[in-house]
């Protein structure tokens, strides 16, 4: 008890020291606005979560593979323990008031789902400042910008989670509001998915009521729309006044995107990411909508099996 007194009595003699996020800060940076930034020799923690970090990174950035924060086979989207995700924030230098770049390998808009899932985890953990790098780092190569192939080292933070669901939804909830009708769910998956034609790790089909609205709507090629045309986007398929928007894919990975396209760059309030999605929901939902009959799932599942022989 005495320790934990001086400690607020320190706090409040001595002027915060809260980092505040660079001039410019956006959750969504171009490599010239994060190279500027570092240029000036603003304090922000670069983290690669996919490509190949030993052939190339940003200079300083630390390496945090995407699937340290997934969870297993069976339901790469459901969440990990807290003190999981805690451990390796700190490994890689993660602070709740330092500034953080989030960066994919920049292949394809899928590939920045990566970034943008794990750009929701910190941001739910207490991360206050997050941006993503438009491109990735594919496009940083592309603007010329400093590569290092040198190893990182990164000192360990004290980083202690402080988990929100102010962003996330469970598949209970989500069976709630499609009971009650009063939220607007987002199929983020390409519309095969949504048809039911063509399935992963789910069961064919979609959650009863939901829209489609396919990730790549937010994309230029490998770019991610600006804020501004995120809102347009918004705005032409009425998606600004629902009371709740849900987005949900396969795995919660695609639905990143869209609630990140949303939540972060349109500014809809109460968008939330159900990151369990069809792995989760199609095992406990005995009904979805456009689930192909039983016999039609039989043949499609046998004729899947027959392909991957030959």
């Amino acid at each position: 008890m005495l320790r934990n007194t001086a400690l607020t009595l320190s706090l409040i003699a001595l002027p915060s020291l809260a980092l505040a996020a660079p001039d410019g800060w956006s959750p969504l940076l171009e490599p010239a606005e994060l190279a500027a930034m570092l240029e000036a020799d603003e304090d922000i923690r670069i983290i690669h979560v996919t490509g190949d970090f030993s052939a190339g990174h940003i200079p300083g950035a630390a390496h945090s593979p995407y699937a340290n924060w997934r969870g297993g086979p069976s339901n790469p989207g459901a969440l990990l323990p807290e003190l999981e995700y805690e451990l390796e924030a700190a490994r890689v230098g993660v602070e709740a008031d330092l500034p953080i770049v989030l960066v994919h390998a920049g292949d394809s808009p899928t590939d920045m789902g990566a970034a943008a899932r794990v750009y929701w985890t910190l941001k739910s953990l207490g991360v206050q400042d997050l941006a993503l790098l438009n491109g990735g780092f594919a496009a940083w190569q592309e603007a010329q910008l400093p590569v290092s192939t040198t190893p990182t080292e990164i000192e360990e933070t004290g980083f202690m989670a402080e988990w929100r669901d102010d962003w996330y939804i469970s598949t209970r909830e989500v069976e709630a509001l499609v009971a009650s009708g009063e939220a607007r769910l987002l199929d983020s998956r390409p519309e095969g998915f949504f048809q039911g034609l063509a399935w992963s790790i789910a069961r064919p089909g979609t959650i009863r009521s939901a829209e489609n609205l396919e990730f790549g709507d937010f994309f230029e090629g490998n770019r991610m729309v600006s804020p501004d045309r995120a809102g347009e986007i918004a705005e032409a398929k009425d998606l600004t006044d629902a009371p709740i928007t849900v987005s949900f894919c396969n795995t919660g990975h695609w639905a990143a995107l869209n609630w990140f396209a949303l939540s972060e760059l349109a500014g809809i309030e109460n968008t939330r990411l159900y990151a369990e999605s069809m792995a989760e929901y199609a095992i406990h939902s005995a009904e979805l909508d456009n689930e192909p009959s039983r016999i039609a799932y039989l043949w499609r599942s046998t004729r899947r099996w027959v392909e991957g022989f030959f």
